[in-house]
């Protein structure tokens, strides 16, 4: 699988969503003060910024752009020169933008999208942390190293706050993709290069993504970006280690492997099962509907088994003892996260409640997850 490192777009650019009914979207509204500007409507794509319209500004500075309708998230900008208005477009809808022109870029309002809303809400808080910054930086009563300190801990201050406000709370919102790619200058605030916390954060959003707008060239994106995230950090920590690790063994998929000790005793991969229907289950014995559940699963597993299907179950009860005494008589791959509701896999795979689950093809694709599975049957037969 390609390496897909695509943020540069989104380091100049934010992004919104909105609503119609002809299978286009409208983005409409008055910048005034702006008397013969071009205001230019462009799409941040993944590959870069390009013009899509553009309008002569009258006095009153009315404006109107409307275009084709994606079936996933889609990123655009309002641009006067240098000053720039983020949208996110996810159905028909229509979002109307009012600005003053200079300074549109945070002397705006915006109404019919809640992501735009959120968009807003993100810019201006990453343009108060960059003044904080700055402020910092040419204060020259704090020495390099104080400064410098100083500007680290606004940014991790900053990072707690979206990701437990904004990308945790609805990782499958435009407004959570756009927030992974803000910047200070030429500064990702959120790095998966260099930090695993923040490894967890465009995993959890890729999750999302992965089953609210499967085969979505962003999800794909985020993706590929937490995976080379997690294979740098396998080699920084092997390298602190001592240990020589071959870059071209650090596995890459389509899902964000799983790697725990099953009931006899061996390290199981979730990854390992690429070419099989997989069926990823959260769940803990310990639950009084517990029996029930395992009933319906030993029905679909002997059913389609034969056929291709493979459960990976990850129980999180404390009880090792217990866990090994309920699943001695089981079919399928048993493995228990010890990390019980703490494990970081519930934060990668946006786990909000225990059971849970999720289908994979046989390319080692997340397809659905519980919420928007009606008959799971129905779907595993797709499938296969």
């Amino acid at each position: 699988m390609k390496h897909i490192w695509k943020a540069t777009a989104f380091m100049m650019a934010a992004f919104t969503i909105t609503s119609c009914n002809d299978n286009k979207f409208t983005v409409e509204g008055q910048i005034t003060n702006a008397k013969d500007s071009l205001l230019y409507f462009e799409n941040v794509g993944i590959e870069g910024i390009n013009v899509l319209d553009s309008v002569k500004l009258s006095e009153n500075g009315d404006f109107s752009f409307k275009e084709d309708a994606t079936s996933a998230p889609e990123f655009y900008r309002l641009r006067i020169a240098d000053q720039i208005i983020n949208v996110s477009i996810d159905s028909t809808e229509t979002v109307q933008i009012k600005g003053e022109y200079p300074g549109m870029a945070s002397n705006y309002t915006v109404s019919g999208s809640e992501n735009c809303e959120k968009i807003k809400e993100l810019t201006l808080k990453q343009m108060a942390l960059q003044s904080q910054a700055i402020a910092l930086q040419q204060n020259t009563t704090l020495g390099i190293a104080a400064a410098n300190d100083s500007i680290q801990s606004l940014i991790n201050a900053y990072k707690e706050d979206v990701k437990l406000n904004y990308i945790y709370k609805e990782p499958m919102k435009a407004y959570s993709y756009f927030a992974l790619f803000q910047a200070i200058g030429n500064y990702l605030i959120f790095n998966p290069r260099t930090s695993k916390d923040d490894i967890k954060a465009f995993a959890a959003v890729a999750t999302s993504w992965d089953t609210y707008y499967p085969h979505a060239e962003r999800g794909q994106n985020l993706h590929n970006i937490a995976i080379e995230g997690m294979k740098n950090q396998r080699l920084v920590d092997a390298q602190n280690a001592d240990i020589q690790v071959d870059a071209s063994k650090v596995q890459e998929s389509g899902v964000l492997d799983i790697a725990l000790i099953d009931n006899k005793g061996q390290e199981r991969h979730l990854t390992d099962l690429k070419g099989q229907v997989v069926l990823l289950d959260f769940h803990v014995f310990a639950l009084e509907d517990s029996p029930t559940r395992i009933i319906m699963l030993r029905e679909l597993y002997n059913k389609y088994h034969a056929q291709g299907l493979e459960i990976y179950q990850v129980s999180l009860d404390g009880d090792e003892h217990f866990w090994k005494q309920q699943t001695a008589a089981l079919p399928w791959i048993s493995v228990r996260d010890g990390e019980g509701i703490n494990s970081q896999r519930l934060m990668l795979y946006n786990i909000q409640a225990v059971p849970d689950f999720f289908l994979i093809d046989r390319g080692n694709n997340l397809v659905k997850r519980a919420a928007q599975i009606k008959d799971l049957e129905a779907e595993i037969k797709k499938l296969l």
